[in-house]
């Protein structure tokens, strides 16, 4: 089954980093305010990019990846793979 990790900019300018398997439906709870603790106090503004991945493991090797790099590096990795 397919996992994707993907990233959101919230309305403060600041990118959140998470995986799902259904994007769309994972976002739809973010922004409803029933998401995460991160995106509850940050409101997201819209989807910047989601990257598919073969598995569950592999996406959250990748999401661990992100969350690491700069704020700047994450809005360039999101120009790259942007959300379609």
């Amino acid at each position: 089954m397919a996992w994707f990790v993907y990233l959101i900019e919230c309305r403060d300018g600041s990118i959140y980093t998470g995986i799902a398997v259904d994007v769309a439906a994972r976002y739809a709870v973010h922004v409803s305010g029933k998401g995460a603790r991160y995106t509850r106090s940050h409101p997201p503004r819209r989807l910047l990019a989601a990257i598919e991945y073969a598995d569950r493991s592999a996406a959250s090797k990748a999401e661990y990846r992100i969350k690491r790099l700069s704020a700047r590096a994450k809005r360039e990795f999101g120009r790259r793979h942007r959300a379609r």
